[in-house]
């Protein structure tokens, strides 16, 4: 089931929200007033109450209790709706209005003298008229009676009608605001979701061939900033990427064009006539070493695709460093004295990893500073141990210095600085740095170059190995 859209949750939360809201509101609304009703239903019958206990105190001895009636008729007259009962201490009744109906439970109830314990007042209906009642003791003016009951009730039918109105036009204003609660949570959650379908209509534009356009963090909310920079630095980064893919595309087809041209037109110039068992095998010798080239530059480009894949796990054992710059010392030595360079050693310290992934990263930046090293010139291996337990192994020959723009790509494929550089370009197809490297970083160290004052350096720091053999 396909998730719904951000907007519909906006407007579900904000208008399920403001439902609950409307609701409480309107109960409350609704309960305060029944309230405030009955509070003015208690205050008049608490005051005809007075005027009955008024009346009974004035009786001074029994036989006045027989002009009770009238003179509680004579003191109702006008107030409509108001019904009054008198029940005796006997239980016999002394008064009642005419038509009234009183509930056995106000009539028959004994309340007590003292105001503050008396219960509440009491809804009926009768005859399909709703009635609010209240029942209390009255003492009379005969010297020794108990209290007499009085209850009072008054007619609520003009309260029950308004409320029924005031209830109704609540609920259509309330399913009013429901309604429109909605329709103002889609709008704003709308308008506030805009924002985010401008970076969607951005986006839709961004290709490989637009990579760099970006989105204005300043033009976006503050919620939103983030966002856009995250994607900025996405976009800058598919750039890069982008941007170093053409360029080993290029280079690549660059790098095998001159080998492939150079197998066809040994090809081409061996049979283009009748020639002699040695002048065949020597045209297939040229193409051996073609082909070699070509192995050599195929081999280097999977290993650097099983780095870039993370599929290069070197095996873990200790190396001396010290050791295998001697034995690769032995490898250069004839090399070395061809260019008429020395070889100097300084320093010892073990690390831990691969061994044969160690002296290929060592050997190509030993081959690439013996190249790079003017005639009678030096290039030093220094070892120094650290007391953090790191490793370094810096290698150090001298030469032109290398412009700092350059520095940073130059361990990129197939990168070469300028053609001064490249005394012999057959030496090396541009990924030796590339693979020293990969090797280095699969082994959790890093490696940094820097070149001035006519000596150029590739330092590599290696991790503390994590115990000794």
């Amino acid at each position: 089931m396909r998730p719904k859209s951000i907007t519909f949750r906006l407007t579900l939360f904000f208008s399920t929200a403001s439902t609950v809201v409307l609701l409480v509101v309107g109960t409350l609304i609704g309960t305060l007033v029944e309230a405030h009703f009955e509070e003015l239903d208690v205050e008049e019958l608490n005051g005809k109450l007075e005027l009955v206990r008024h009346t009974l105190a004035k009786v001074r001895a029994p036989a006045g209790m027989a002009i009770v009636p009238q003179n509680l008729s004579d003191a109702l007259v006008g107030h409509h709706g108001l019904s009054v009962a008198v029940v005796g201490w006997d239980g016999n009744l002394l008064f009642k209005s005419s038509g009234a109906v009183f509930p056995a439970a106000l009539l028959e109830a004994r309340p007590p003298e003292d105001s503050s314990r008396r219960a509440g007042p009491m809804v009926w209906e009768q005859d399909g008229q709703p009635y609010r009642g209240i029942a209390a003791a009255a003492v009379t003016g005969i010297a020794g009676q108990p209290p007499v009951t009085v209850v009072v009730a008054v007619n609520i039918e003009h309260h029950r009608i308004f409320m029924e109105a005031f209830q109704k036009s609540l609920w259509l204003a309330m399913a009013a605001g429901i309604a429109l609660t909605v329709l103002l949570g889609w709008i704003a959650a709308r308008r506030g979701l805009a924002p985010v379908r401008e970076l969607a209509r951005l986006t839709h534009g961004i290709s490989a061939s637009r990579l760099g356009e970006r989105l204005p963090p300043e033009s976006v909310p503050t919620e939103l900033v983030d966002l856009a920079i995250a994607f900025n630095d996405m976009l800058a980064r598919l750039g890069g990427s982008f941007r170093r893919l053409s360029e080993f595309s290029s280079d690549l087809a660059h790098e095998l064009r001159t080998p492939i041209s150079n197998l066809m037109t040994q090809t081409q110039v061996a049979i283009s006539k009748a020639r002699s068992a040695d002048q065949y095998r020597e045209v297939l010798y040229s193409n051996l070493e073609e082909y070699e080239r070509l192995a050599r530059m195929i081999a280097d480009m999977l290993f650097l695709a099983k780095a870039d894949n993370g599929l290069m796990v070197p095996s873990s054992e200790m190396v001396d460093l010290a050791t295998e710059v001697r034995a690769l010392f032995g490898f250069y030595e004839a090399f070395a004295e061809e260019h008429s360079v020395s070889l100097v050693l300084a320093g010892a310290g073990v690390v831990q990893g691969d061994r044969l992934m160690i002296r290929r990263a060592l050997s190509n930046l030993l081959s690439n500073a013996i190249r790079h090293t003017p005639r009678d010139g030096s290039v030093k291996v220094l070892i120094d141990r650290r007391d953090s337990g790191e490793t370094q192994l810096a290698v150090e020959n001298p030469g032109e210095d290398i412009e700092p723009e350059h520095l940073p790509r130059l361990f990129d494929r197939f990168y070469r600085v300028d053609r001064s550089r490249q005394k012999a370009s057959s030496d090396g197809a541009g990924l030796g740095l590339a693979i020293t490297k990969s090797i280095v970083e699969a082994h959790g160290g890093t490696i940094r170059i820097s070149s001035s004052n006519g000596s150029t350096r590739f330092a590599i720091t290696f991790p503390a190995a994590s115990a000794e053999l």
